[in-house]
């Protein structure tokens, strides 16, 4: 038996946060990501993350990257991004760029 899709107002609204990671050597996707989440986890915990629904989009260009999130955590997560003081043993500073509903707004500004 086939399961019915969720109706749209069931479903979870979403934002799309940009973000560039400043520092001095250049950087893969998977070390930004592993230092945004981990100092996400410690600011959030478990459940805030899980309440968050992080998601890291494969989009990474020049130190930038996207990341989708339930539109009642933008404010957390923009906050985490303050935290972070280092990425791949090197000082760097996370800083979103913009925060939009649509994903092809956000791929056409910053990408």
């Amino acid at each position: 038996m086939k399961l019915k899709p969720l109706l749209p107002s069931l479903r979870e609204k979403k934002r799309y946060i940009a973000f560039e990671v400043q520092t001095e050597s250049e950087l893969s996707l998977a070390e930004a990501r592993e230092s945004i989440e981990a100092t996400m986890h410690g600011f959030l915990g478990d459940l805030g993350m899980a309440r968050a629904g992080v998601l890291f989009l494969k989009d990474w260009k020049q130190q930038r990257g996207i990341i989708r999130v339930n539109t009642k955590h933008v404010d957390d997560v923009k906050a985490a991004f303050a935290l972070v003081q280092e990425v791949a043993k090197h000082k760097a500073k996370v800083q979103s760029l913009a925060v939009s509903g649509a994903i092809g707004k956000i791929r056409e500004s910053y990408f």
